[in-house]
């Protein structure tokens, strides 16, 4: 553990792995007759108040800093964090009506909708390989998604709800690296939090005045929290630094087969052959996408 690449790989594995178990909690969730709106307002709400304490605890001020950030940095972060919550609600919304298998593949097309939204905001045309890595995760996705198989019946609500939350999440990895920069790791997770949490609140409010069981807290909620808010970013704030961005983005689609094979342990998913083809179709695009090797190959 004393070499600084190791380390922050194990640390980046982490928190990919915990995004990829949370997945099975909100199904295991669901199971118990928790609605999504409680789960995700839970989730939002508790870790909300452990990124507070977070940042109370670790984050110290330099005498040279000003007493608040500025005003500006702090709305585009709660701007942004409103993607964040908008993951949340369309991607625990998907595996309503998919597995969770599925519902993880679909979240995972944010790889490729991100290089589109490079392309368009850098007015850049993508690289070869970058080309050839889109084509692969869609051809990855026909796949692992069982579209071939007349006899799969996968309902659509939740493939649309799945690619909703696929273009949130490219919002929310974008803003997460050009937003407010200049700010601590954990603190801009806050106020990105605090967007999250309003978005949330705004969207969550009319169904729970219908419907809140209080006992998601005390059930689900602290562990949603945990895997889903608060553990993540502290994970990748510590381990990112040491290892660069290529090497983090692949080790971070660890998160797939992860939730993968969390379904099936809990909650007795099948995955077959073709869909595992599918899945390690899309891993080895990320890693040709971010292998500068392959990159220079492919010119």
């Amino acid at each position: 553990m004393n070499n600084p690449v190791l380390k922050g790989s194990l640390l980046v594995a982490l928190g990919a792995s915990s995004y990829g178990m949370l997945t099975t909690f909100v199904k295991m969730a669901y199971a118990q007759g928790f609605t999504s709106y409680e789960i995700t307002f839970s989730q939002m709400i508790l870790g909300l108040i452990g990124l507070i304490l977070i940042n109370l605890i670790f984050v110290k001020r330099k005498k040279t800093e000003t007493t608040e950030p500025e005003l500006r940095s702090i709305l585009k972060l709660m701007a942004a964090g409103t993607s964040l919550g908008l993951t949340s609600i369309f991607y625990y919304i998907s595996v309503r009506y998919i597995p969770v298998s599925i519902g993880i593949v679909m979240l995972m097309q944010s790889v490729w909708i991100g290089v589109v939204l490079e392309a368009i905001i850098g007015r850049k045309k993508p690289s070869r390989s970058k080309i050839i890595a889109v084509f692969a995760i869609l051809g990855g996705t026909v796949l692992a998604t069982n579209l071939f198989l007349n006899s799969i019946q996968l309902d659509w609500r939740g493939i649309a709800w799945g690619f909703l939350a696929a273009l949130s999440y490219t919002v929310t990895i974008y803003a997460s690296n050009t937003v407010a920069n200049h700010l601590h790791s954990f603190r801009r997770s806050l106020w990105m939090m605090v967007g999250g949490t309003i978005i949330v609140s705004i969207i969550s409010i009319p169904f729970l005045l219908e419907q809140f069981n209080l006992e998601i807290f005390q059930k689900w909620g602290l562990i949603l929290a945990l895997f889903g808010t608060i553990l993540p970013p502290i994970l990748f704030t510590l381990g990112m630094p040491k290892i660069n961005v290529g090497l983090g983005a692949i080790i971070s689609s660890v998160e797939l087969p992860v939730a993968v094979l969390m379904a099936y342990i809990f909650l007795s998913e099948v995955v077959n052959f073709q869909q595992w083809i599918g899945i390690i179709i899309i891993l080895m695009a990320v890693v040709v996408m971010n292998v500068p090797r392959f990159n220079r190959s492919l010119k």
